[in-house]
């Protein structure tokens, strides 16, 4: 994964709550298991004109040229709730977000989000200003809106740690190596019988 220290990005105001995994990418979009190919699904259901066009529609936010490029979505409660599909993360940081800022999320979509790179940033997103770039400061914990104004944020350590770091769990797991080697020569020495 890309480390994330700071962001001065666009952000895109998607505000609704409810935004679940299926509205983030239809099932019908997903047609690989792999983490690629899936950018174009993003939204397809609201950012279409028909399911199955790839016409834009243009009243979806996303398809407004005020907002190409965005880097932060802003949305309402309860982002990611339905299924735990991580495919909806997946497109989200294949089109370009690294980061959400919401009012609260679905616990396996928040983790999805830090696993995959994306900072999730609990924030009700109705308060910032945003007619401009907005930054997130992960190391700081703040978000400061177009205006200038700092919001500070919470965020789990190992979520934090793994985000600031670029860390997948496994690469969370391997900051532990000497531990745990420590730990399986201790364990060998009591119980030789389970090694081979």
């Amino acid at each position: 994964m890309t480390p994330f220290t700071t962001l001065t990005a666009i952000a895109a105001p998607l505000i609704r709550d409810n935004i679940d995994t299926d509205a983030i990418i239809p099932s019908r979009e997903m047609k690989s298991v792999g983490k690629t190919g899936l950018a174009d699904g993003l939204f397809a259901g609201w950012r279409y004109t028909a399911i199955g066009s790839r016409e834009p529609d243009p009243s979806f936010i996303l398809n407004d040229p005020r907002y190409a490029g965005a880097q932060i979505l802003l949305a309402g409660a309860n982002v990611g709730c339905g299924s735990s599909r991580e495919h909806a993360v997946w497109a989200l940081a294949e089109y370009g977000f690294r980061a959400i800022v919401a009012a609260s999320f679905n616990p396996i979509f928040r983790g999805n989000c830090v696993r995959n790179g994306i900072v999730p940033v609990e924030i009700d997103a109705t308060l910032i200003d945003a007619d401009g770039p907005i930054t997130i400061d992960l190391p700081r914990q703040t978000l400061t809106s177009a205006s200038g104004r700092d919001i500070a944020f919470a965020i789990d350590a190992e979520a934090k740690a793994m985000l600031i770091g670029g860390l997948d769990a496994i690469d969370m797991t391997l900051t532990r190596a000497a531990e745990i080697a420590r730990f399986r020569e201790a364990d060998r020495n009591r119980r030789p019988w389970a090694y081979l």
